[in-house]
């Protein structure tokens, strides 16, 4: 006698077929609020640094990186370098140059916030962790717009720039906190290969591309 062989019925069909349904949107919508997050984690980067600039102007008169009497200010901080008292934050914000006697200002921004109580992170400039990270792991910064040029055109008195942000992260960020086309107003993005003194912000920004987004106030 010849043994009947079963399969499966349509019904059972569909029910898998709507648990994978279920399952790819799960992941899906979970990938979102991910992406989500980290727009809104790079968001606050930018809006805490505003509040660290304006909280020690607020406390010594003289702003963090480039106060002339930081070390009466703030105990155990390094003597601010350049020209100390002049309202200007010197160095690239992306320095990495926080050495005694040779240190950038826009480096030693992060140790006078620190220990100033503003923000929280290493007061030590060796280390590892010393310079703040976005998201995404690329490098966040600042700096005074006077000698900034990752970006050409852009004006106010400051400039914080957050680095190795997907081109879909840099679009959401602009509508989260500026006009939402990026090559305009206040917050703008260029390649992050852009090399120093030659970037223009792009309009064009590729979803999967790598960019450094900039805020001036």
């Amino acid at each position: 006698m010849k043994k009947q062989q079963a399969g499966f019925t349509l019904i059972e069909l569909a029910i898998v077929l709507v648990i994978i349904g279920l399952l790819l949107g799960g992941v899906l919508k979970g990938q979102a609020f991910i992406d989500s997050a980290k727009v809104k984690n790079m968001a606050t980067d930018f809006k805490n640094i505003q509040v660290y600039i304006y909280g020690y102007q607020d406390k010594f008169r003289a702003l963090p990186g480039d106060d002339s009497k930081v070390v009466a200010h703030v105990v155990g901080t390094l003597a601010t370098t350049g020209t100390a008292g002049n309202g200007v934050i010197e160095g690239q914000w992306d320095s990495t140059t926080a050495a005694a006697a040779t240190g950038d200002e826009s480096a030693l921004f992060w140790q006078h916030v620190r220990l100033a109580n503003l923000a929280a992170g290493p007061t030590v400039v060796t280390d590892a962790n010393y310079y703040p990270t976005n998201a995404d792991g690329g490098r966040i910064g600042v700096q005074s717009v006077s000698g900034f040029t990752k970006i050409t055109g852009m004006t106010g008195a400051f400039a914080i720039c957050s680095n190795a942000i997907l081109g879909k992260f840099a679009k959401q960020l602009d509508t989260a906190l500026d006009d939402g086309e990026t090559s305009t107003g206040s917050l703008r993005a260029v390649l992050s290969l852009t090399a120093t003194g030659a970037g223009v912000a792009t309009a064009a920004v590729v979803d999967s591309s790598s960019y450094t987004a900039c805020l001036t106030f």
